[in-house]
């Protein structure tokens, strides 16, 4: 599996605000487009006929200063679903990871890190705030993306074992 640099991976996603600030040597950063908070009364079950996902309510949003041009979010504990700016658009040999921002981290707030294939038209996480509160303005940068290919290598791995094979046995036939 080879890491696709972050010019390469930006081309993979959607709805970048600001791909100068956003794109970086092998990763991409995520921005915060709505936040939700989650009616606690979902239900899963074993064959699907009585799932129910927890209702969504939009967070309301507020601006600190009246000449500010975006709004923050104020996040009491809890957890919350996180939606993104950006959407992904993956290969079939190709699989995403994402994961928090240490800034997000070092606010303590977090989400878990998860595995994407396929492609979609939003990108969303599951994000949970530890203290007791933590502010998040519209279109902060909250978390990282690495975009990664998988399956070519092997045949470079078996062109190189052959000639290292070649090597050896005219090595052999010199003796």
């Amino acid at each position: 599996m080879d890491p696709l640099s972050g010019t390469e991976a930006a081309a993979r996603l959607t709805g970048m605000i600001s791909p100068r600030h956003q794109v970086h040597a092998f990763a991409l950063n995520l921005t915060a487009r709505q936040i939700y908070a989650l009616d606690p009364s979902g239900q899963v079950d074993f064959g699907g006929t009585e799932y129910a996902p927890s209702a969504r309510t939009a967070v309301a949003s507020l601006r600190k200063q009246r000449e500010d041009k975006y709004e923050w979010w104020d996040l009491s504990r809890g957890c919350y679903a996180l939606e993104f700016n950006e959407g992904l658009k993956l290969a079939d040999n190709e699989i995403a990871i994402l994961e928090p921002d240490d800034r997000l981290l070092r606010c303590g707030a977090t989400h878990s890190t998860t595995f994407l294939r396929g492609q979609g038209e939003r990108l969303e996480t599951l994000l949970f705030v530890g203290t007791m509160s933590v502010q998040i303005k519209q279109n902060a940068r909250v978390s990282r993306v690495r975009i990664f290919r998988f399956g070519a290598p092997r045949a470079a791995a078996r062109a190189s074992s052959a000639a290292g094979s070649r090597a050896s046995a005219k090595k052999r036939a010199r003796r």
